[in-house]
């Protein structure tokens, strides 16, 4: 099976490195590309699956007024890495910062990429969905769950 499936509770080391899974790293090997997400995650592509999700991007009309300027930020919020022998990349200050990361970090297989979350984050996100989930017709309520996991980094 092709893709990203999981969730990882790894931890930055002092130098803010993040391991990656170690079924994963294989993928990571040419290099990966750091992305600020939304709901204030990191997105972790491969180089390829990045070419991918950022050529619109790319090819946005400057005259666009509408789309130039998120696909601005994400590619000036785009950093490349190249992992480490032992399977782990640098997560530059200004992305642990944008995530409000800790030392205890979730990683999430997201298919075509891995997401990076502060951990508290990631538990308001998953609880809020979760309700949805389990009852279908709570769906609508859950709707709102990337609000409640926003407001769960900002409160630490």
């Amino acid at each position: 099976m092709a893709g990203f499936y999981g969730t990882f509770t790894p931890r930055l080391d002092d130098k803010g490195r993040v391991t990656i899974p170690a079924a994963y790293r294989k993928h990571f090997a040419e290099g990966a590309m750091v992305v600020r997400g939304d709901t204030r995650c990191l997105y972790l592509f491969t180089e390829s699956e990045f070419g991918r999700f950022a050529e619109e991007a790319v090819n946005t009309p400057v005259t666009d007024v509408r789309n130039i300027g998120p696909a601005r930020y994400m590619l000036a919020n785009s950093e490349p890495q190249l992992p480490d022998p032992q399977g782990r990349i640098m997560l530059s200050a200004r992305m642990r910062d944008y995530a409000e990361l800790g030392r205890d970090v979730v990683l999430t297989g997201q298919g075509r990429r891995m997401e990076i979350w502060n951990t508290e984050r990631w538990a308001a996100y998953e609880a809020a969905q979760e309700a949805g989930y389990v009852d279908p017709s709570q769906r609508d309520a859950t709707a709102a769950g990337d609000a409640v996991a926003a407001d769960a980094g900002s409160e630490q």
